[in-house]
């Protein structure tokens, strides 16, 4: 006999409440299938410092952003402090989940601009590899103890890191990344012959001697869109942090521009949400309201100065990649929030006193005492008073994660450690 098999219509999913159907939103325009005219191109790229054979599977500025990702520069950005000392909770941002949200930002805002992603990305991963131990705490403490030879900059630091620390290939000191990644990480917020006077951008300075990085332009739209991506990212994260670690609560921030407004929207759409979901949700708002602001922006003074190449956005006399007023003006008041009730709350300076006293004794310690540096780190002939060797001091103590700067502390102060 015959089976005749009956077809059902599928049943809907049971689920224990039906939730509010989310509001709709407007549609969102789609990405652009072709290249930005002012787009920066990796098979006109300028090239590497020692020329290099071509990779047969990917282009240039994505080599660049896998060596960066191998890099155990990269790989110590997991225990290195955004705002909170590492070990404080593994729900705070790290150097490291920070520059992935930075690179997923600038991926999709370079992606809707038609621009190169790998750049952008390239340049967002790599933006933080110069950051010391216990974020701006331990740069600022590295700095005053570096005051007498050359000072400390984490933007430099990073240039130092990609060109000289990291050692990984026989052929060359460094990464020997494109002409546009390293140009990117160098000038990613701006023109910077202004600083080239500064001891503190000496490894620059000498480095451009040998490959110039025209530090009186503008970067790439590229590098532009990384920088945007960190303000992005870090102001909308620090929110996220700040609710998280109990600093401020979501009715604190009612009358702050952007987010008050973004939470009173979720209110509105889903009246009864918990706390933790309106959080999420109101900081999801803020960063699409920021992405669609500097598209909006971008484009329009694209369109007002007919720039046609990459080498036009270089030679602009404003970025091509901004907010617009309104945005920067808003921006500004709310990061004068997160200082006043984040950044300088007293448990933060807490932490942040610990932290630059635990540098400072371990730079004093290794100035007087070198032989108590690794073998590596050491240099030999030179004096602990001497600036070569204050620098390699500065680079073994910037490049220590949180957690092991504390160890290493505990290991050379503690007596208790000999019981």
């Amino acid at each position: 006999m015959r089976m005749i098999r009956i077809l059902r219509k599928p049943r809907r999913p049971e689920t224990a409440s039906l939730a509010k159907s989310p509001p709709k939103s407007a549609p969102r325009a789609v990405p652009p299938l072709t290249r930005a005219p002012y787009a920066s191109d990796p098979l006109a790229s300028v090239g590497r410092l020692y020329p290099e054979a071509e990779s047969r599977t990917r282009t240039p500025f994505a080599r660049d952003r896998d060596r960066i990702i191998h890099t155990g520069a990269f790989r110590r950005l997991k225990e290195k402090t955004q705002v909170f000392v590492a070990h404080e909770g593994d729900y705070f941002r790290t150097r490291l989940t920070h520059s992935l949200e930075v690179a997923q930002v600038a991926r999709s805002l370079a992606q809707a601009l038609g621009l190169d992603a790998d750049l952008a990305e390239t340049v967002a991963l790599a933006h933080d590899l110069g950051h010391p131990p216990f974020g701006h705490a331990g740069e600022d403490e590295l700095h005053r103890c570096m005051a007498d030879y050359g000072g400390f900059d984490h933007n430099v630091q990073t240039f130092r890191v990609i060109t000289l620390l990291e050692r990984r290939y026989p052929a060359f000191q460094g990464l020997n990344l494109t002409w546009e990644t390293l140009e990117g990480i160098a000038k990613h917020n701006g023109p910077i012959i202004g600083h080239l006077g500064e001891p503190a951008y000496r490894t620059i300075v000498d480095f451009v001697a040998e490959f110039d990085l025209r530090p009186g332009t503008f970067a790439s739209a590229e590098a532009q869109v990384a920088a945007l991506a960190d303000d992005i990212a870090y102001n909308n994260h620090d929110v996220d942090d700040g609710i998280q670690a109990g600093l401020f609560g979501v009715d604190d921030l009612m009358d702050v521009p952007l987010i008050g407004p973004a939470i009173e929207s979720v209110r509105r759409d889903w009246p009864g949400l918990d706390h933790q979901m309106l959080r999420l949700e109101a900081v999801r708002r803020m960063i699409g309201e920021m992405v669609d602001d500097v598209l909006a922006e971008t484009r329009s003074r694209a369109d007002a100065s007919g720039v046609d190449s990459a080498e036009a956005v270089r030679s602009m006399d404003r970025p091509l990649v901004s907010f617009s007023r309104d945005m920067a003006e808003d921006l500004a008041s709310l990061r004068a929030f997160l200082h006043a009730r984040m950044y300088r709350h007293f448990r933060v300076n807490r932490t942040r006193s610990q932290a630059r006293r635990v540098l400072a004794e371990l730079f004093k310690l290794f100035m007087e005492q070198p032989d108590t540096l690794p073998p590596e780190w050491s240099v030999d002939g030179e004096a602990g008073h001497e600036p070569a060797h204050a620098r390699r001091v500065c680079d073994y103590i910037a490049g220590m994660t949180d957690r092991f700067a504390i160890e290493e502390h505990r290991k050379l102060f503690s007596l208790d450690l000999w019981h």
